[in-house]
């Protein structure tokens, strides 16, 4: 077959599959697969499993024992689907969607685990992020596989555990035991919600740390006896807004990151508490009268490709060192709690060479380049796996996810799935 033939009716097949898309979809959507505390992660890897069993792909259910969040009451499955062309040895191309989903959160009108379909859209909390995607790459590859057995190489289809908390127990548990070694595998796509005709490069970078100001307790009622952390605390947050926000503000950088505000280096502060711990619900007592005599602020910081993560971290060294010239009694302690440097695919790796030129011939239009606010997988996949042909490309609109009535068009979702059929024919077909 031409392959302009072959491709049209690569085209048209996913066209004619959309309903089987909508139901898979529906189907993860209603397996409330929540993170934390990690729950029904074995129901939907035996879901995609036994689909792709049926199909004769070899199927291996993996769980990430000993990674961060596995327990026996929770503990962290994925699962990896892998087919073999009838065509002799080639590249593996790898598609990789999350299956956990954030908490449901209030104000929807929905059954956030109903998987409505209505007005071209499906309802449910993960329907953007990324079941959608998900369902989207499988039915992509068992068009592209049915129409073209004779294929080089192999697909790898994989459904991981924990993403929406780092990853540790799905793909960086992976990429520590070689799943994505570059001599296994050579593409990676990964279907995220970064909007159909948007080409994900990388991310920013990201370092989680809490930040300890301590004090010396003593009766509330003699508070020039100790010596309060959550005035110190205070100082921090001060300084904060005097010195550091303005300085990461005019901060910019020349990667593509989404939305403008991202271009920026940015720092997001994510709890703090200070003094007692809050007392359960149905305590109906007063506080104790203490001074506390510690106050804890985690901080969420994100820098840019052009930031080096050692001068980030001393650049809060030094304003808390700038505080302690100048405040009687300051003493601190910055604890790391999370890490991970930038990474952007260059724009003529193949796999987004590829990508590329489907979008063209799918939407008519070039992608647009993009880089990630917030990490993702591919962190994993270029820091343990060393592999750097990874995209971020899928069905979805980035804004919509971890939001109230979550949702995904069918539309976007036959229109990814028709470029993720064209770039598996252009690199195994």
């Amino acid at each position: 077959m031409k392959k302009g033939t072959a491709m049209d009716a690569l085209l048209a097949e996913i066209e004619r599959r959309e309903g089987d898309l909508v139901s898979l979809t529906q189907e993860l959507i209603r397996i409330p697969t929540l993170n934390p505390p990690g729950l029904h992660y074995r129901d939907i890897c035996d879901l995609v499993g036994a689909r792709m069993k049926a199909q004769g792909w070899d199927v291996r259910l993996i769980r990430a024992e000993g990674a961060i969040g596995d327990s026996e009451s929770h503990p962290r499955w994925n699962v990896v689907c892998r087919l073999e062309g009838r065509g002799g040895p080639g590249d593996c191309v790898h598609f990789n969607g999350h299956h956990d989903v954030v908490t449901v959160g209030d104000g929807w009108t929905r059954d956030p685990f109903g998987g409505e379909l209505a007005g071209g859209r499906v309802y449910g909390r993960g329907a953007c992020d990324m079941k959608g995607g998900i369902a989207t790459s499988i039915v992509a590859a068992e068009a592209f596989a049915a129409l073209t057995p004779g294929f080089r190489g192999a697909i790898e289809i994989s459904a991981t555990a924990d993403e929406e908390s780092g990853g540790f127990g799905g793909v960086a548990y992976l990429a520590e035991k070689g799943f994505f070694d570059p001599d296994r595998v050579q593409h990676v796509i990964i279907p995220e919600p970064l909007n159909k005709d948007r080409i994900c490069l990388g991310h920013r970078g990201v370092w989680w740390a809490e930040i300890e100001t301590k004090g010396h307790i003593a009766h509330g009622s003699m508070p020039f006896l100790g010596d309060c952390a959550v005035r110190h605390m205070g100082a921090v947050l001060d300084e904060m807004a005097r010195t550091l926000f303005p300085v990461l503000a005019g901060r910019r950088t020349d990667m593509p990151v989404v939305p403008e505000g991202a271009r920026s280096s940015t720092m997001n502060l994510n709890s703090i508490h200070g003094g007692e711990p809050v007392q359960e619900a149905d305590y109906t007592g007063l506080p104790s009268a203490c001074v506390p005599d510690r106050c804890i602020l985690t901080i969420d910081r994100r820098f840019l490709i052009e930031e080096d993560i050692a001068e980030v971290k001393a650049e809060v060294v030094a304003m808390m060192e700038r505080i302690r010239a100048v405040r009687p009694d300051f003493r601190y302690e910055i604890r790391d709690l999370f890490e991970v440097l930038p990474t952007m695919t260059a724009q003529d790796a193949p796999v987004v060479r590829t990508v590329q030129d489907a979008v063209h011939r799918v939407l008519g239009k070039s992608a647009e380049f993009v880089v990630s606010p917030g990490t993702y997988d591919q962190k994993h996949i270029d820091r343990i796996g060393r592999l750097r042909n990874c995209i971020a490309y899928g069905p979805g609109i980035l804004d919509l996810a971890h939001q109230p009535d979550e949702w995904i068009g069918v539309r976007d979702m036959v229109q990814s799935g028709q470029v993720m059929a064209l770039a598996l024919h252009d690199l195994l077909g």
